[in-house]
């Protein structure tokens, strides 16, 4: 198949680049760098030695996404030029809808002008809001997103399904991510998150290279087992292969609309992985204790037995495995 990858320089795009191309697949990859690098383009090629076409170009823009279908006969495509972080989005909304929102909907509807309808979408856990039971299940309830960033996640999954409702013959896939974390073993590509880091591994592994003093640790008197919040953390070579699998279900059964959560299905405290950390790298984390953040949660992880079972897919690396690799990633940074 030949899949394009909008935003598929960024962090989940590039593994997932890398996964597809070793199953054999074509790719074409758009990308703005807006918060990627073309270092990643390269060390896609290098660890694969595999080459693909690249468009640098907002996928916002109709005119240059057209020129791209009209070069390429696209079979699939996956979203991953969506923005990501939660308190950017609160600060800056209307980037958010314009880029999420606006961009899913002029990619959708050039698909549909070139008669392209395979569709991965890169959702989030967000879209459950304040969880109603652990471990989230698929059936769970929707809404009640605390930021726009998870808004749009949720108002383009309602758009997925608009659009199926009027013409069946999409394939639609939509993949609720739990929390990315991790980079390729090889420690060539990885994630840069611009400025300070919004999430937890970003953030400790740059404590622990000096980058940053210290981890805030938002509030220890949660009701867990250790009173700090407790997430789902996939490994994003696990997620990445998620999206292959997507790949191979809309390819082989052809029409539906798919919702799978991907996840490992177990919840690992803050604690929990700045210890991880420490034990599998070596490297003590200065943190400290603070008020929670308005707006979090005690607890969220994912049941996954639906992707098991309808995609073949597990999540298959630990947390000493996400530690490591994180940390491999920043130690050649440091390098170079």
């Amino acid at each position: 198949m030949k899949i394009l990858l909008t935003g598929g320089a960024g962090y989940i795009g590039s593994h997932t680049a890398i996964e597809l191309l070793k199953q054999g697949n074509e790719i074409v990859i758009i990308d703005d760098f807006s918060n990627s690098s073309s270092k990643a383009l390269d060390a896609i090629k290098k660890i694969t030695g595999k080459d693909f076409k690249f468009y640098e170009m907002d996928y916002k823009d109709r005119e240059k996404l057209e020129k791209v279908f009209e070069e390429n006969k696209i079979d699939a495509v996956i979203n991953f030029a969506g923005f990501k972080a939660v308190g950017e989005s609160v600060k800056k909304p209307l980037n958010y809808y314009i880029n999420n929102v606006s961009g899913a909907l002029v990619l959708l509807d050039t698909m549909k002008k070139y008669n392209c309808k395979k569709f991965v979408f890169s959702s989030s856990a967000t879209v459950y809001g304040n969880p109603e039971k652990v471990p989230l299940t698929e059936e769970c309830r929707v809404g009640g997103t605390s930021n726009p960033y998870g808004r749009t996640k949720l108002m383009i999954e309602y758009i997925l399904k608009d659009i199926y409702t009027s013409d069946d013959s999409w394939d639609i896939c939509i993949l609720r991510y739990f929390n990315p974390v991790g980079n390729h073993e090889s420690g060539l590509i990885g994630e840069e998150p611009r400025g300070i880091p919004n999430n937890l591994m970003p953030y400790i592994v740059r404590v622990a290279s000096g980058k940053l003093e210290q981890l805030s640790i938002f509030g220890n008197d949660y009701n867990t087992h250790d009173g700090t919040g407790v997430r789902d953390y996939i490994h994003v070579v696990d997620l990445a292969k998620g999206h292959v699998k997507a790949i191979e279900k809309l390819e082989k059964e052809g029409k539906g609309l798919y919702i799978y959560n991907l996840g490992t299905g177990i919840g690992y405290s803050v604690l929990d992985i700045v210890n991880a950390f420490e034990k599998s790298t070596g490297q003590k984390i200065n943190y400290k204790i603070t008020e929670r953040r308005p707006g979090d949660i005690a607890e969220c992880y994912a049941d996954s037995k639906k992707a098991k079972e309808e995609l073949n897919w597990i999540a298959e690396k630990n947390l000493e495995d996400m530690c490591r690799d994180s940390w491999t990633y920043i130690k050649n940074q440091k390098q170079e």
